[in-house]
């Protein structure tokens, strides 16, 4: 590792600007916070040096950054309060990147180490954004990396196609679309359906704005508002498996899909399998039963499910609403 190298360097110029043997692992250096990364790639920390160089730590950073800089490896060094950053010549970063070129990796059977790679994730009730792009372009690298290397690399994407933020589209669509589809209004599918995600937001601020105009609390007013119970009541009857709400669901998430098929192929991006929590969230409803009766879950007075996670350092985590609908959690355990 170069910062090993660079211990070595600043252990000998003390021995020269100060008369004082340490050995290399007694010092500090680390690679440069990203804060202060344009003045240097290591740091040096000062400060148990002070007893050696009785100066101050802004002297002692330049006092031994002045040693450092003679060697071919140091193109510039910084005083940042009281660390030494070494920035590294281009020769010395060739050369590590040289030397890093000739390890040889441990023998391994990548045949008999198949690997996983889970990457995008998106929702279906709005289309991909500049995360999932960056997530896409991350995973997908990643894995191209990995078989380069001859892992047998298996790639798949977990769709939360489920779950009261879906129901919050469906619901202003049915409310304000007069039946419109992606054709009719000549958008991708992902996209009309986000629309109608953030039209339900700016009624319900709209619906708040009113309750809270009439002198009701934003507490109450959210516990009045009509529209998030119709989207909770919209999420009621698809865990129910209500015909018609299931209809509704699998046309517009068939909309998203053809959205996300069109950016994926923009992209140059395919997956082996693809999961949805609209089937892993059973699994994680069969484990929050089985913990209640196992008490390692409890329940609430209103019927919710929680699970107590204090003696981790953690706070209360809800697994089932009070109405028995399941959250992100649910999911999470199922999958």
């Amino acid at each position: 590792m170069f910062s090993d190298k660079l211990s070595r360097y600043a252990a000998a110029a003390i021995q020269t600007l100060f008369n004082h043997t340490l050995s290399p692992e007694s010092l500090t250096i680390q690679r440069t916070i990203p804060a202060f990364r344009e003045f240097g790639d290591f740091s040096l920390v000062v400060f148990p040096l002070l007893k050696i160089s009785r100066k101050s730590p802004e002297e002692t950073a330049r006092i031994i950054g002045e040693q450092l800089i003679l060697l071919p490896e140091i193109a510039q060094y910084y005083v940042v309060k009281g660390f030494l950053n070494l920035k590294l010549s281009p020769q010395a970063i060739i050369a590590a990147l040289g030397e890093s070129a000739e390890i040889q990796p441990a023998a391994i059977n990548k045949a008999e180490l198949p690997v996983v790679l889970e990457f995008s994730s998106p929702n279906t009730n709005k289309p991909l954004h500049l995360g999932h792009i960056r997530n896409n372009l991350l995973g997908y690298s990643v894995a191209a990396i990995l078989e380069a290397a001859g892992y047998k690399v298996h790639k798949v994407n977990l769709v939360n196609d489920r779950g009261i933020h879906i129901c919050k589209s469906m619901l202003a669509w049915t409310l304000f679309a007069n039946n419109e589809t992606p054709e009719s209004a000549g958008k991708k599918g992902d996209k009309l359906v986000g629309d109608y995600y953030v039209l339900f937001d700016k009624k319900y601020k709209e619906e708040l704005a009113h309750l809270k105009s009439e002198g009701w609390s934003e507490e109450v007013a959210a516990s009045k508002s009509l529209l998030m119970q119709q989207a909770r009541d919209m999420l009621l009857k698809w865990e129910a498996r209500d015909p018609e709400i299931l209809r509704l669901w699998k046309q517009m998430n068939g909309w998203v899909y053809a959205g996300f098929d069109e950016t994926y192929k923009t992209m140059g991006i395919h997956f082996d399998k693809i999961y949805y929590e609209s089937e892993t969230y059973l699994l994680g409803r069969e484990i929050v039963n089985e913990g209640l009766k196992e008490k390692v879950f409890f329940k609430k007075e209103d019927g919710s499910v929680w699970v107590d996670l204090s003696e981790e350092g953690l706070d209360e985590k809800l697994l089932l609403r009070a109405d028995g609908t399941s959250v992100y959690m649910t999911q999470d355990l199922g999958t």
